[in-house]
């Protein structure tokens, strides 16, 4: 490869897609900790959510969005739902001749490793909790740990709806965490990318003594070290006329954008609908 074609490659964006809106909380850590790196989002928002359907669509869906981000010639893969990393990841791997990382991994390594007494709670959609991906992963750094999975798939309608505050929220989420104030963990993983948006609820509810893992912010940890080992770290040059983050739906674009408004570090100006069966 001559040193232009590196440069091009270098230059390209990253690829983030989840099912809806909750991939938008790892695009921000992403924008966040790697600033010069470029971005095209895709958000699944006529499909979601991801956590009730089964194996074989969700790596269908995931292969239709993988081939819409390749040609928008992306060098890097980061699937920012938690879902579809533990039901595809695997799977599509092979597929691919670029670096493709998943959300469960980067967080489940520091909730193995930060454990103090050795309970990991974990709470994520249904399709995440039954696959026990977390349970796993967790230890294959950690075989001692003691690992308590819940699903939780109210949050994600409510978040998608902006209900972050809401009293309806806050009641649930005291539903869905009491089994963990029972439990006596010190670890508590927000295993689905939509959770992080109710952090602080989450931190009312279960105290200051949990650590809580957030998987978003540690797969752009991630992202940033497998750029680096792969030597295609963005140098930060900006070309005329190219947008750095790009926002692409399957539906309710402009709902999607308000909602992005209300989260990003700043304001993105149009979202573009995709017909993504025809990929």
């Amino acid at each position: 490869m001559n040193s232009l074609e590196h440069r091009d490659i270098c230059h390209a964006p990253i690829g983030v897609f989840d099912s809806g809106v909750g991939g938008l909380t790892v695009a921000r850590e992403i924008m966040r900790q790697i600033p010069q790196e470029r971005i095209v989002y895709f958000g699944d928002t006529a499909r979601v959510p991801y956590g009730s359907k089964s194996q074989d669509t969700i790596i269908r869906y995931s292969r239709q969005i993988i081939r819409f981000l390749k040609t928008k010639g992306v060098k890097a893969i980061v699937v920012a739902c938690n879902t579809a990393s533990a039901f595809a990841l695997e799977t599509i791997r092979p597929e691919l001749d670029i670096p493709i990382i998943g959300v469960v991994k980067p967080g489940a390594k520091v909730a193995a490793l930060s454990t103090k007494n050795g309970k990991i709670g974990v709470i994520g959609t249904e399709g995440t909790i039954k696959s026990e991906i977390y349970t796993e992963t967790i230890h294959k750094e950690n075989r001692q740990a003691q690992v308590i999975g819940k699903a939780c798939p109210l949050f994600v309608p409510l978040v998608e709806e902006g209900w972050i505050k809401d009293p309806v929220t806050i009641a649930v989420a005291n539903r869905y965490l009491e089994p963990f104030k029972q439990s006596d963990i010190d670890t508590l993983i927000l295993g689905c990318t939509h959770y992080p948006l109710l952090r602080s609820t989450v931190r009312e509810i279960m105290g200051d003594s949990v650590n809580l893992v957030n998987p978003a912010y540690e797969t752009a940890v991630e992202l940033k070290r497998l750029l680096e080992e792969h030597q295609i770290m963005n140098d930060g040059e900006h070309r005329e006329g190219e947008l750095k983050y790009q926002f692409y739906v399957s539906d309710a674009a402009d709902k999607f954008k308000q909602f992005a408004n209300s989260i990003l570090p700043y304001d993105i100006e149009s979202t573009q609908l995709i017909p993504i069966e025809e990929y």
